[in-house]
């Protein structure tokens, strides 16, 4: 790549070709630079560091599954919406084991805007289920953990036995629908 058309939305997608054909470990300043056919030096420009690399890389990956949970949800409610945004968020993660893998869940700056995104659409998906105010974000909450915990294990190989991982989460949306369905759990 020429000097020239380095910017951050370039260093950003040099990081994720090599997080893509490699793994997240391999994501290294020298490696981008290498890739980008410049000095490590030169990428300093764009970047300030490795750790706001990996957060410029989270937010781009974090919007990518905004975009198509968004898309899957979109005109959808109740059971439909929350099966719509499972899948997608699965399917992406499935696709891109190693873009998910590299993926920073704690909250930073340069993801909030997806991460409100996410939230958006998570709630406008439980929307149908009346779950209102701290309710509602329990349920997004949880939502998010059912769905990121199936899988980051799944991703990374955790499940061994040889049942069908499509049933299991099949199972598992089921179960996760049938519980909004019963509403919030009385203390």
């Amino acid at each position: 790549m020429p000097r020239a058309a380095l910017s951050a939305d370039a260093v950003v997608d040099l990081a994720l070709r090599i997080v893509d054909e490699e793994t997240p470990a391999a994501l290294t300043l020298s490696a981008v630079a290498g890739r980008a056919g410049v000095a490590t030096p030169s990428l300093y420009k764009h970047v300030r560091n490795l750790a706001e690399l990996r957060d410029l890389l989270s937010a781009r990956i974090l919007h990518q599954i905004a975009d198509e949970v968004g898309d899957a949800v979109l005109g959808r409610s109740a059971d439909d919406a929350i099966r719509a945004f499972m899948t997608a968020w699965r399917s992406y993660a499935l696709r891109h084991p190693h873009r998910y893998a590299a993926l920073i869940h704690s909250p930073e700056p340069r993801t909030a805007e997806a991460g409100e995104r996410l939230v958006t659409i998570m709630l406008a998906a439980l929307r149908a289920y009346g779950l209102q105010d701290s309710a509602a974000i329990h349920a997004a909450r949880c939502l998010r953990a059912t769905t990121h915990g199936f899988v980051s294990l799944e991703t990374t190989g955790a499940f061994a036995l040889p049942e069908a991982l499509d049933e299991s989460y099949a199972l598992l949306i089921r179960m996760f629908v049938t519980g909004l369905r019963a509403g919030p759990a009385a203390d």
